[in-house]
């Protein structure tokens, strides 16, 4: 970021009362109002400067959005998306088992608590950033388990291909570690969740939820989400695998 150092100046006193010595130290043709007025034009540039660096934090003259401003109403939705997505799994995870698909529905669970995770952590820098976070009401609708995984399947391929690259490029723009730091974890956990769903929908579709897994861990960290025994830290977060949640009931 553009860190502007005030410029400063001084006035140089005469010294001593030898008078021809301090006109030695002056520039021919120079007098002393001259110095002066080179003085007041540094400090007119410097003033200029910090009239430049306002119209950058508010936006240019054109009104483009302002970066930072910008990254908290990307959270904002982040958190509104993610919020929304938690509640969604979870009324997804009720229908997989209602129709009798246990391990889908241990799928939706594991990827219900994970999206909250992503939640709590676009809050957490939302209201670091100084920045109030409004109720959410969940709205989606629930139909079979064969099309929630389809429609999960879409959510985190929009949120893969589209959402969170521009997220996190307008966070970069605005050099805000944590906004970075939050939009990766839930960036790099969907794109697990899309192949788990998709994993998911083949064994559905050719009769073989058999071969799906029983049980899930999730990072507490960032919500990465392991379908087997997870390493001894989480690959996005590098967090002790011990502090996992395990995730084998409905």
């Amino acid at each position: 970021m553009t860190i502007l150092v005030a410029s400063t100046w001084m006035f140089l006193s005469a010294c001593g009362s030898n008078t021809g010595q301090n006109q030695a130290l002056q520039a021919p043709g120079v007098a002393l109002a001259d110095t002066t007025t080179v003085a007041t034009k540094t400090e007119k540039e410097a003033e200029d400067d910090d009239d430049a660096q306002a119209n950058n934090a508010s936006g240019n003259q054109n009104g483009a959005p302002n970066v930072s401003d910008a990254t908290l109403s990307n959270l904002q939705a982040a958190y509104a998306g993610e919020t929304t997505a938690s509640a969604k799994y979870a009324a997804y995870s009720k229908k997989a088992q209602e129709e009798g698909m246990t391990q889908i529905a241990l799928l939706f669970k594991a990827t219900s608590a994970s999206e909250q995770i992503h939640a709590n952590n676009h809050r957490s820098v939302i209201e670091e950033m100084g920045g109030k976070v409004s109720a959410i009401k969940p709205a989606f609708t629930v139909k079979t388990t064969r099309e929630n995984l389809a429609d999960a399947i879409a959510g985190e391929s929009y949120e893969i291909a589209t959402m969170y690259p521009e997220f996190l490029s307008t966070a970069n723009a605005a050099d805000n570690q944590l906004a970075l730091t939050t939009f990766n974890y839930a960036f790099r956990t969907e794109q697990r969740h899309k192949l788990l769903y998709e994993k998911a929908l083949a064994a559905l579709k050719a009769n073989q939820l058999g071969t799906l897994a029983l049980q899930y861990f999730v990072c507490p960290t960032c919500g990465n989400t392991y379908d087997a025994p997870p390493p001894k830290r989480c690959r996005i977060s590098m967090t002790d695998s011990e502090r996992f949640v395990k995730i084998n009931a409905v």
